[in-house]
């Protein structure tokens, strides 16, 4: 089996698949956390390997950045390769106070202005949800690990340099509750209840609206180990 975006086999990935946008962030997963790992697919860069977490099967592939992106590669995972859960790992801009740089958020929700899930089935709300039992097994990693996590809604955005309405971050968190800004979880999460598996997001914070402070490009895709703990965790809840 194989697809145009992915050259793995049948049987190659684990029925948990943890998702970084970056797949040299896969990488340093794989090498980092799995015992065994394998590659299991390259196809355009993005990295995908399955190996074993304190004797637990799970996989760990990059996503790329965007909901498009994402669409497609947990899609064929879903559909075409029996995965059923995927973790979305990645990096998020807060919108709050609450929310500090590297402090790590559990996805409640994900609002969006995308029309990712209307085109794809005709889904026209611009929420969607995680799988409950997939967060309620990251929260005991969580606690399990003595790590916190900040729950909340985020918003899932396509654009990254938005130029009209500087304050708008302001009025999504006001008015949309929204924690931080990402750009993947809102079609992960319309992609599992399409295909009825589970999806969930861990987002670290890597920058911060209100106090301007952000990481560097080695610092999130190599320090955010406290939201990758707790993801792997996960798979022995």
């Amino acid at each position: 089996m194989s697809t145009p975006h992915n050259a793995a086999a049948a049987g190659d990935f684990a029925k948990t698949v943890l998702m970084p946008g970056d797949p040299l962030r896969a990488k340093f997963i794989a090498e980092t956390f799995l015992e065994s790992p394998g590659l299991v697919t390259s196809v355009r860069g993005m990295l995908g390997y399955t190996g074993t977490y304190k004797g637990v099967p799970v996989s760990v592939m990059g996503s790329g950045m965007g909901m498009p992106s994402i669409g497609i590669y947990s899609w064929e995972l879903f559909t075409q390769y029996g995965v059923e859960n995927i973790i979305r790992i990645g990096s998020a801009g807060s919108y709050s106070p609450q929310a500090k740089v590297f402090d790590v958020v559990l996805a409640t929700s994900a609002y969006s202005e995308s029309s990712y899930a209307k085109t794809q089935n005709g889904y026209d709300k611009d929420v969607t949800y995680p799988s409950e039992a997939l967060c309620g097994a990251l929260r005991k990693s969580a606690a399990r690990l003595g790590m916190p996590l900040i729950e909340g809604a985020v918003h899932s955005s396509d654009v990254f340099y938005r130029d009209a309405e500087p304050d708008y971050w302001e009025k999504l968190r006001d008015e949309k509750g929204c924690l931080a800004v990402e750009m993947e979880s809102f079609a992960l999460f319309h992609n599992a209840a399409a295909t009825k598996k589970n999806a969930a997001c861990l987002l670290t914070i890597s920058d911060s609206f209100v106090s301007h402070e952000e990481t560097t490009a080695e610092q999130r895709q190599t320090s955010f180990t406290n939201m990758m703990e707790i993801a792997l965790g996960s798979v022995l809840e």
